[in-house]
Protein backbone atom coordinates (compact mmCIF):
# COMPACT_ATOMS: atom_id res chain seq x y z
CA UNK A 1 0.00 0.00 0.00
CA UNK A 2 0.80 3.41 -0.84
CA UNK A 3 2.42 5.85 1.94
CA UNK A 4 -0.53 7.72 0.95
CA UNK A 5 -3.14 5.66 1.82
CA UNK A 6 -3.77 4.24 5.60
CA UNK A 7 -6.73 1.27 6.88
CA UNK A 8 -8.63 2.00 9.76
CA UNK A 9 -11.29 0.39 11.26
CA UNK A 10 -14.56 1.37 11.37
CA UNK A 11 -18.34 1.03 12.02
CA UNK A 12 -20.18 1.21 9.10
CA UNK A 13 -23.82 1.85 9.88
CA UNK A 14 -27.00 0.34 7.98
CA UNK A 15 -30.72 0.98 7.72
CA UNK A 16 -31.35 -1.75 9.57
CA UNK A 17 -27.23 -2.65 11.39
CA UNK A 18 -24.23 -1.41 12.58
CA UNK A 19 -20.70 -4.32 11.36
CA UNK A 20 -17.22 -3.63 11.64
CA UNK A 21 -15.34 -2.90 8.62
CA UNK A 22 -12.10 -1.18 7.00
CA UNK A 23 -11.90 2.20 5.30
CA UNK A 24 -9.14 3.37 3.34
CA UNK A 25 -8.24 7.07 4.38
CA UNK A 26 -6.31 10.14 2.52
CA UNK A 27 -2.89 10.44 4.84
CA UNK A 28 -2.06 14.10 6.21
CA UNK A 29 0.86 14.82 7.96
CA UNK A 30 3.14 17.56 8.12
CA UNK A 31 6.30 18.34 6.22
CA UNK A 32 9.12 20.86 7.33
CA UNK A 33 10.30 22.30 4.18
CA UNK A 34 14.03 23.88 5.17
CA UNK A 35 16.62 25.30 2.17
CA UNK A 36 20.41 25.38 2.91
CA UNK A 37 23.11 27.81 1.33
CA UNK A 38 26.40 29.38 1.15
CA UNK A 39 26.00 33.38 2.99
CA UNK A 40 29.69 35.02 2.97
CA UNK A 41 31.15 31.74 3.11
CA UNK A 42 29.14 30.32 6.56
CA UNK A 43 26.58 27.81 5.82
CA UNK A 44 23.13 28.62 6.77
CA UNK A 45 20.14 26.44 6.98
CA UNK A 46 16.16 27.40 7.74
CA UNK A 47 12.91 26.28 7.97
CA UNK A 48 10.38 27.99 5.13
CA UNK A 49 7.46 26.18 6.02
CA UNK A 50 5.51 23.61 7.38
CA UNK A 51 2.53 22.45 5.66
CA UNK A 52 0.23 19.70 5.83
CA UNK A 53 0.26 17.28 3.09
CA UNK A 54 -0.49 13.76 1.94
CA UNK A 55 3.33 11.91 1.65
CA UNK A 56 4.67 10.91 -1.90
CA UNK A 57 6.60 13.01 -4.12
CA UNK A 58 7.69 15.24 -0.97
CA UNK A 59 10.89 16.10 -3.51
CA UNK A 60 8.42 17.42 -6.21
CA UNK A 61 6.39 19.15 -3.37
CA UNK A 62 9.57 21.17 -1.93
CA UNK A 63 10.85 22.61 -5.39
CA UNK A 64 7.51 23.21 -6.12
CA UNK A 65 6.80 25.32 -3.22
CA UNK A 66 10.14 26.90 -3.44
CA UNK A 67 9.34 27.96 -6.19
CA UNK A 68 6.22 29.23 -6.87
CA UNK A 69 6.96 31.36 -3.71
CA UNK A 70 9.77 33.07 -5.70
CA UNK A 71 12.73 31.32 -3.59
CA UNK A 72 14.14 29.79 -6.43
CA UNK A 73 13.57 31.10 -10.12
CA UNK A 74 15.53 28.51 -12.17
CA UNK A 75 16.19 24.22 -12.03
CA UNK A 76 20.01 25.25 -11.71
CA UNK A 77 19.88 27.01 -8.71
CA UNK A 78 18.63 23.71 -7.15
CA UNK A 79 21.69 21.56 -6.37
CA UNK A 80 20.15 18.87 -4.14
CA UNK A 81 17.09 17.58 -2.14
CA UNK A 82 17.57 15.24 0.21
CA UNK A 83 15.05 13.91 3.33
CA UNK A 84 16.53 14.80 6.57
CA UNK A 85 14.63 12.77 8.99
CA UNK A 86 10.97 11.73 9.10
CA UNK A 87 8.51 14.54 8.03
CA UNK A 88 11.80 16.82 7.00
CA UNK A 89 12.84 17.97 3.55
CA UNK A 90 16.06 20.04 2.70
CA UNK A 91 16.63 21.86 -0.65
CA UNK A 92 19.93 22.66 -1.15
CA UNK A 93 20.62 25.85 -2.71
CA UNK A 94 23.50 26.04 -5.40
CA UNK A 95 26.27 28.41 -4.57
CA UNK A 96 25.07 32.43 -5.80
CA UNK A 97 21.64 31.75 -5.16
CA UNK A 98 19.84 34.81 -3.51
CA UNK A 99 17.41 34.20 -0.71
CA UNK A 100 15.22 36.65 0.22
CA UNK A 101 13.62 35.01 3.61
CA UNK A 102 11.11 38.38 4.09
CA UNK A 103 9.18 36.83 1.65
CA UNK A 104 8.84 33.88 3.70
CA UNK A 105 7.12 35.37 7.05
CA UNK A 106 4.75 32.66 8.23
CA UNK A 107 3.07 31.70 11.04
CA UNK A 108 3.96 28.41 12.68
CA UNK A 109 2.27 26.24 9.50
CA UNK A 110 -0.21 26.14 6.68
CA UNK A 111 -2.83 24.06 6.96
CA UNK A 112 -3.67 21.67 3.97
CA UNK A 113 -6.62 23.74 3.00
CA UNK A 114 -4.95 27.02 2.71
CA UNK A 115 -1.39 27.63 1.39
CA UNK A 116 -1.90 31.54 1.96
CA UNK A 117 -3.19 31.60 5.94
CA UNK A 118 0.20 31.99 7.34
CA UNK A 119 1.09 35.43 5.19
CA UNK A 120 1.16 38.32 7.53
CA UNK A 121 0.83 40.84 4.69
CA UNK A 122 -1.44 41.45 0.97
CA UNK A 123 2.27 42.37 -0.05
CA UNK A 124 3.66 39.27 0.52
CA UNK A 125 0.83 37.44 -1.37
CA UNK A 126 2.33 38.01 -5.00
CA UNK A 127 5.60 36.38 -6.50
CA UNK A 128 6.92 38.05 -10.07
CA UNK A 129 6.65 35.54 -12.46
CA UNK A 130 9.99 35.23 -14.56
CA UNK A 131 7.76 34.54 -17.73
CA UNK A 132 4.94 36.45 -19.41
CA UNK A 133 2.04 34.69 -20.73
CA UNK A 134 1.56 34.02 -24.76
CA UNK A 135 -0.73 36.47 -25.86
CA UNK A 136 -4.14 34.65 -27.41
CA UNK A 137 -2.38 31.25 -27.55
CA UNK A 138 -2.74 28.41 -27.28
CA UNK A 139 -6.10 27.82 -29.10
CA UNK A 140 -8.07 25.31 -27.78
CA UNK A 141 -10.84 23.50 -29.18
CA UNK A 142 -13.58 23.36 -26.31
CA UNK A 143 -14.36 19.49 -27.33
CA UNK A 144 -10.78 18.58 -25.59
CA UNK A 145 -11.45 21.18 -23.03
CA UNK A 146 -14.73 19.25 -22.10
CA UNK A 147 -12.89 16.04 -21.70
CA UNK A 148 -10.14 16.76 -19.79
CA UNK A 149 -12.28 16.15 -15.87
CA UNK A 150 -13.08 12.28 -16.99
CA UNK A 151 -8.97 12.69 -18.55
CA UNK A 152 -8.04 13.78 -15.08
CA UNK A 153 -10.91 11.41 -12.79
CA UNK A 154 -9.66 8.50 -14.99
CA UNK A 155 -6.04 8.80 -13.60
CA UNK A 156 -6.84 9.93 -9.90
CA UNK A 157 -5.66 6.57 -8.36
CA UNK A 158 -5.23 7.05 -5.02
CA UNK A 159 -9.16 9.12 -4.67
CA UNK A 160 -10.44 5.83 -6.56
CA UNK A 161 -9.30 4.66 -3.10
CA UNK A 162 -10.14 7.33 -0.85
CA UNK A 163 -12.18 9.34 -2.24
CA UNK A 164 -10.37 11.78 -0.54
CA UNK A 165 -7.76 14.15 -2.37
CA UNK A 166 -7.74 17.01 -4.43
CA UNK A 167 -5.60 16.57 -8.04
CA UNK A 168 -3.94 18.58 -10.31
CA UNK A 169 -3.61 17.73 -14.03
CA UNK A 170 -1.09 18.84 -16.78
CA UNK A 171 -1.69 17.91 -19.83
CA UNK A 172 -0.25 18.71 -23.82
CA UNK A 173 -2.63 20.48 -26.70
CA UNK A 174 -3.70 17.05 -27.88
CA UNK A 175 -5.15 16.28 -24.65
CA UNK A 176 -2.58 13.87 -23.26
CA UNK A 177 -1.44 13.50 -19.76
CA UNK A 178 2.06 14.67 -18.72
CA UNK A 179 1.87 14.76 -14.91
CA UNK A 180 -0.78 14.20 -12.45
CA UNK A 181 -0.08 14.46 -8.37
CA UNK A 182 -2.85 14.12 -5.83
CA UNK A 183 -2.83 15.30 -2.13
CA UNK A 184 -4.95 16.52 0.71
CA UNK A 185 -4.26 19.91 -0.12
CA UNK A 186 -4.93 21.58 -3.28
CA UNK A 187 -2.14 24.07 -3.75
CA UNK A 188 0.00 21.12 -2.52
CA UNK A 189 -1.08 19.30 -5.42
CA UNK A 190 -0.37 22.09 -7.82
CA UNK A 191 3.07 22.33 -6.39
CA UNK A 192 3.60 18.70 -6.82
CA UNK A 193 2.55 19.20 -10.50
CA UNK A 194 5.18 22.52 -10.80
CA UNK A 195 8.13 20.63 -9.12
CA UNK A 196 7.84 18.09 -11.25
CA UNK A 197 7.89 19.88 -14.34
CA UNK A 198 10.67 22.31 -12.78
CA UNK A 199 13.03 19.42 -11.49
CA UNK A 200 12.62 18.08 -15.35
CA UNK A 201 13.33 20.99 -16.85
CA UNK A 202 9.90 21.78 -18.64
CA UNK A 203 9.31 25.56 -17.56
CA UNK A 204 7.65 27.70 -18.43
CA UNK A 205 4.96 24.92 -19.37
CA UNK A 206 3.50 27.72 -22.42
CA UNK A 207 2.10 24.95 -23.91
CA UNK A 208 0.72 22.82 -21.71
CA UNK A 209 -3.28 23.17 -20.10
CA UNK A 210 -4.02 22.73 -16.53
CA UNK A 211 -6.66 21.36 -15.00
CA UNK A 212 -7.84 20.95 -10.69
CA UNK A 213 -10.23 19.33 -9.63
CA UNK A 214 -11.84 21.81 -6.92
CA UNK A 215 -12.40 25.32 -6.79
CA UNK A 216 -9.77 27.76 -7.56
CA UNK A 217 -8.18 30.78 -5.58
CA UNK A 218 -6.07 33.19 -6.06
CA UNK A 219 -3.22 31.08 -4.69
CA UNK A 220 -3.70 28.26 -7.58
CA UNK A 221 -3.88 31.48 -10.32
CA UNK A 222 -0.40 32.91 -8.72
CA UNK A 223 1.18 29.26 -8.80
CA UNK A 224 0.15 28.60 -12.09
CA UNK A 225 1.11 32.19 -13.74
CA UNK A 226 4.67 31.56 -11.94
CA UNK A 227 5.31 28.41 -14.01
CA UNK A 228 3.77 30.07 -17.25
CA UNK A 229 0.66 27.76 -17.59
CA UNK A 230 -1.82 30.01 -20.07
CA UNK A 231 -4.80 27.88 -19.18
CA UNK A 232 -6.73 26.87 -15.96
CA UNK A 233 -9.38 24.45 -15.78
CA UNK A 234 -11.14 23.51 -13.26
CA UNK A 235 -13.98 21.41 -12.34
CA UNK A 236 -15.12 23.62 -9.51
CA UNK A 237 -15.93 27.25 -8.51
CA UNK A 238 -13.02 30.35 -8.89
CA UNK A 239 -13.06 33.10 -6.38
CA UNK A 240 -13.48 36.82 -7.06
CA UNK A 241 -10.15 37.67 -6.70
CA UNK A 242 -8.57 34.53 -8.67
CA UNK A 243 -10.95 35.81 -11.62
CA UNK A 244 -9.80 39.11 -11.32
CA UNK A 245 -5.62 38.18 -11.36
CA UNK A 246 -6.53 35.68 -14.15
CA UNK A 247 -7.80 39.38 -16.24
CA UNK A 248 -4.99 41.07 -15.34
CA UNK A 249 -2.26 38.47 -16.54
CA UNK A 250 -3.76 37.61 -19.28
CA UNK A 251 -4.58 33.89 -18.56
CA UNK A 252 -7.30 31.52 -19.58
CA UNK A 253 -9.47 30.77 -16.62
CA UNK A 254 -12.56 28.04 -16.96
CA UNK A 255 -14.38 26.97 -13.98
CA UNK A 256 -17.56 24.31 -13.90
CA UNK A 257 -15.96 22.57 -16.48
CA UNK A 258 -18.36 19.63 -17.39
CA UNK A 259 -18.60 16.80 -20.12
CA UNK A 260 -21.31 19.25 -22.09
CA UNK A 261 -20.47 22.87 -20.49
CA UNK A 262 -17.89 25.26 -19.03
CA UNK A 263 -17.90 29.19 -17.91
CA UNK A 264 -15.10 31.02 -19.34
CA UNK A 265 -13.85 34.09 -16.82
CA UNK A 266 -10.65 35.53 -19.08
CA UNK A 267 -8.79 35.32 -22.06
CA UNK A 268 -12.01 33.19 -23.97
CA UNK A 269 -9.52 34.03 -27.23
CA UNK A 270 -7.93 30.90 -26.42
CA UNK A 271 -11.03 28.62 -26.56
CA UNK A 272 -12.79 27.35 -29.55
CA UNK A 273 -15.32 28.13 -30.46
CA UNK A 274 -17.16 30.19 -27.52
CA UNK A 275 -20.28 31.11 -28.97
CA UNK A 276 -22.07 28.62 -27.13
CA UNK A 277 -20.30 29.34 -23.58
CA UNK A 278 -21.60 31.97 -21.36
CA UNK A 279 -19.43 33.92 -18.84
CA UNK A 280 -19.87 33.37 -15.51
Amino acid sequence: MTDAIKEVAVERAGAHATHATLDLLAVEEPLEIRISWDEAGEPRLTTVAVTMRTPDNDDELAAGFLFTEGIVRRRDQIAGIRSCRSGSIRVELAPGTPVDLARLVRHAYTTSSCGLCGKTSTSALRAVPSWSLPPNEPVVDDALIRSLPASLRRAQSVFDATGGLHASGLFDLDGRLVVLREDVGRHNALDKVIGTELLAGRLPASERLLIVSGRVSFELIQKALMAGIPLLAAIGAPSSLAVELAREAGMTLLGFVRADHFNIYSGGERVRPRSRFLYG
